[in-house]
């Protein structure tokens, strides 16, 4: 991890100076953070993520893997039982096929931009470590046609070459990442999304007064979200109606970057966790979100409300008769290599769901 200082005038420009008990809680974001963020796991290769999640639990936490590679921990007992969920899984690519002269075929993981990785270094993990290469630049024709499919050169000139690296079909590809703070609270990397959200999950999880519980809070931190959330549907069938709600954690796609239009899904960065009233798999009912907000408001915890594109873990869920209530934070550039992040809104978001899980 590589930091940057924020800088007193950094810090003016993005809010002001942070008070020191602030100042503290966007450090233990980072520090959280920033570990999650440097550890891969394309959908459906999630193990790395998952141990790394269950290093950072409270020392208290009794954590269980389920068959879909679900990590679950149960907190409190009694009804109504709320569960809340984030995703372990990060897009990427799998290796498909190994051509005659060593390059790799690829199939993506997740929805996204490939010209986003064109002439980007890529990292295939092998169970033999990771093994470096270069996402291919394409011939685009001058824009005249579609371009070909992305390719990874690992160096090598034969396909016994690039297998005796390790590298064979199934392996996962992603770009290398790395977290870095920028000026102020702002920070920026790869696989903020849903990093963020099991980061926030964490940290509500160290905070909690369990003694203030008085009823059931399952935290889940799911598999395969990119491709289908996969993982939410298997906890969701285990669970079936006995949820009275569920809180799926993850980002909140926003319009507050210079390419968007203001008119859909604006939620500024650094003000605040946003609780999402509709997306494209779920609509929050109304009073829901007025509870919610009044949450927020007997907290002190800030909290936007929105609307915006993509999906949620939680609307596995309501198959079953459960409420679904995400929660999420504003992102900027989501699926690409330089998602941006206000760790202020990281903070915000833990507060949220602790808040939630004992008084509501």
């Amino acid at each position: 991890m590589r930091t940057l200082g924020i800088g007193t005038l950094g810090a003016m420009l993005l809010g002001g100076p942070l008070s020191a008990q602030d100042g503290a809680r966007v450090a233990e974001a980072q520090t959280v953070l920033s570990q999650l963020v440097e550890t891969y796991g394309v959908s459906g290769a999630e193990g790395p993520v998952r141990e790394a999640v269950k290093h950072l639990l409270p020392a208290w936490a009794q954590a269980e893997t389920d068959t879909a590679g679900n990590l679950w921990v149960r907190v409190g007992k009694g009804d109504p039982v709320v569960v809340f969920v984030a995703h372990l899984d990060e897009i990427g690519f799998t290796v498909t096929s190994i051509r005659d002269d060593g390059s790799l075929e690829l199939q993506t993981r997740g929805g996204f931009f490939s010209s986003l990785f064109e002439a980007e270094p890529a990292l295939v993990h092998t169970e033999q470590g990771d093994v470096p290469g270069v996402f291919m630049p394409r011939d685009s024709g001058f824009a005249r046609h579609t371009p070909p499919p992305l390719r990874v050169d690992v160096g090598t000139s034969s396909r016994a070459a690039t297998l005796a690296r390790g590298v064979s079909p199934g392996s996962t590809l992603t770009m290398p990442k790395q977290f870095v703070r920028l000026a102020g609270t702002r920070a920026i990397g790869r696989s903020f999304d849903d990093r963020v959200g099991c980061t926030a999950q964490l940290l509500a999880l160290r905070h909690l007064d369990r003694a203030a519980l008085t009823h059931q809070a399952i935290f889940i931190f799911s598999t395969r979200e990119e491709i289908g959330l996969e993982g939410a549907q298997g906890a969701a069938a285990a669970l079936g109606s006995t949820p009275k709600r569920v809180h799926a954690i993850d980002t909140f796609v926003s319009a507050d970057s210079p390419l968007e239009l203001p008119n859909f899904a604006l939620a500024p960065l650094g003000q605040g966790a946003v609780a999402r009233a509709l997306d494209n798999s779920s609509i929050t009912p109304p009073a829901y979100v007025d509870s919610l907000v009044r949450v927020a408001r007997a907290r002190g915890v800030k909290l936007q409300v929105g609307t915006t594109n993509g999906g949620n873990d939680g609307s596995m869920f309501t198959p079953y008769g459960v409420i679904d209530v995400a929660l999420g934070w504003p992102l900027r550039y989501s699926h690409s290599p330089v998602e941006v992040v206000d760790l202020r809104d990281v903070v915000s978001l833990a507060d949220m769901i602790q808040a939630v899980a004992e008084t509501w």
